[in-house]
């Protein structure tokens, strides 16, 4: 209800349909809790998209075909990109928490 899946990060993200100070204290409370649970899983989801960008460049370290070495580059700038976006949706719960200590 409050967050859908993301289907290129593979996480839940936030979806909310109206502005936080919208929602009662409660459901404000509720969101909060299920986005930490879920912001708690994002580290291990940057962990696993590393390792594969490590096989990924490892495997490109002996590529020898023009266009696999291209593939293989724009896969791993992909991976480096959800990771970038996974640390940015991370760093969201810091804005949020300040939103309610005012």
């Amino acid at each position: 209800m409050y967050f859908k899946l993301d289907e290129r990060l593979q996480i839940e993200i936030p979806h909310l349909a109206k502005d936080w100070d919208e929602y009662s204290d409660e459901e404000q409370q509720y969101i909060l809790l299920m986005w930490e649970s879920i912001r708690g899983k994002i580290p291990d989801r940057i962990f696993a998209l590393e390792d594969i960008i490590n096989e990924k460049q490892a495997k490109l370290s002996n590529e020898t075909d023009f266009h696999a070495s291209c593939t293989l580059n724009s896969e791993i700038s992909d991976l480096a990109s959800m990771i970038n976006d996974l640390w940015l949706w991370y760093r969201t719960n810091q804005d949020i928490s300040d939103k309610r200590h005012l």
